[in-house]
């Protein structure tokens, strides 16, 4: 086999052995990230549990190493794969300790009984996940959150060489996402761990994966770095995105730009326009903004906002065309808003534009 940890070669899925995604060819390094993104109902689900076992694959292999996932037994793939479904799990009568120490039984004898050695890494795998306050709590009694995360220590307490999850930030508020998340990349970057998931937040998804895989249709739309995969007219073409935007520069979704003629203009600079674009936009405000050097942080997002953009060649003194598309604003609109321009040499005609609008703002 290849140098890579985790492949697929010619994976059909589905259910009932009709196909639902043909042809998956997934090469995954050792302690890489891999988040599959795509519309609900695109497969995503289906593929995690067909390299997992839960659901028999149609067509094509898996190998882990050199080792083809089907041959091996249900012990030896549960000493090296954890998993963390969205389903949810309602155990009787089970502390949150007693979940995690399930993670432990691919290694203990038939009556399940853990050794001294078992109970310090249950303990040291809930201290990971921040859960050791929850160790005598009844898992039916946490939230969402504490749930996910002793979830996730049971899957440590496996000591697995991958981990495959299914939306494992749903439910999660900001805080949790982002702590779950950071515990994933840990795990993936100290210990070597792969790990396989799906997510709906392509944002994060951006953030934290090595190799993104959209899943549409058929067939995986696209795979590869982020930095790759993620562009505007790619996301808005697996989505199909009819309203608003993704920016991939700053991995942000945005809502469409206000619709009819200008009713302001805004002159900003370095940041200093982008609250002011989003209130007008929540108001339902069409705007001009400038000007705005096009390499100006501010200017890629009135790009998508703003209903016209007045722009200028980066680090060139405003020229007499940009002035006059100002100047032609401001004495036409109702409303002109300084949202904060810092005067230097380049820009020094901003002055002149700011005095001139002075009794509309």
């Amino acid at each position: 086999m290849s140098n890579f940890y985790f492949t697929t070669r010619q994976l059909t899925v589905g259910y009932d052995g009709v196909p639902l995604i043909h042809d998956i060819t997934i090469d995954i390094a050792r302690g890489e990230i891999v988040t599959l993104i795509g519309p609900n109902g695109s497969g995503k689900s289906t593929i995690l549990k067909s390299i997992t076992r839960q659901l028999r694959m149609i067509g094509g292999q898996v190998f882990i190493e050199s080792e083809e996932l089907r041959k091996l037994s249900y012990k030896d793939l549960s000493t090296r794969m954890a998993v963390v479904l969205t389903e949810r799990m309602k155990p009787e009568l089970m502390t949150c300790r007693d979940i995690v120490a399930t993670g432990r039984y691919p290694y203990t004898g038939r009556l399940g009984i853990l050794s001294a050695e078992d109970e310090i890494k249950v303990e040291a795998a809930m201290d990971a996940v921040h859960a050791l306050e929850l160790r005598n709590r009844d898992f039916n009694a946490i939230s969402d959150g504490q749930r996910q995360r002793v979830l996730l220590a049971r899957a440590i307490c496996q000591e697995p060489e991958i981990i495959i999850l299914d939306e494992p930030t749903s439910f999660l508020d900001i805080r949790h996402k982002l702590q779950l998340l950071s515990i994933l990349r840990k795990m993936a970057k100290e210990k070597g761990i792969t790990v396989i998931m799906s997510l709906h937040e392509i944002d994060l998804a951006q953030k934290i994966s090595d190799k993104i895989i959209c899943v549409k249709g058929d067939h995986i739309a696209r795979s590869g770095p982020p930095e790759k995969v993620f562009d505007a007219d790619a996301i808005r073409e697996l989505y199909e995105i009819d309203q608003g935007s993704f920016d991939p520069l700053f991995g942000s979704i945005e809502l469409p730009r206000p619709e009819g003629e200008p009713q302001a203009l805004v002159l900003s600079a370095c940041g200093t326009g982008i609250p002011v674009y989003r209130s007008l936009q929540k108001q339902g405000v069409p705007f001009v903004a400038g000007i705005l050097y096009s390499n100006d942080i501010d200017c890629r997002l009135a790009r998508v906002l703003a209903a016209e953009v007045i722009e200028e060649r980066p680090f060139m003194p405003i020229g007499d065309d940009a002035f006059n598309r100002a100047l032609h604003w401001i004495e036409r609109l109702p409303r002109v808003i300084n949202a904060g321009v810092e005067i230097g040499q380049t820009n020094a005609r901003m002055a002149e534009l700011i005095e001139r609008a002075k009794d509309k703002s």
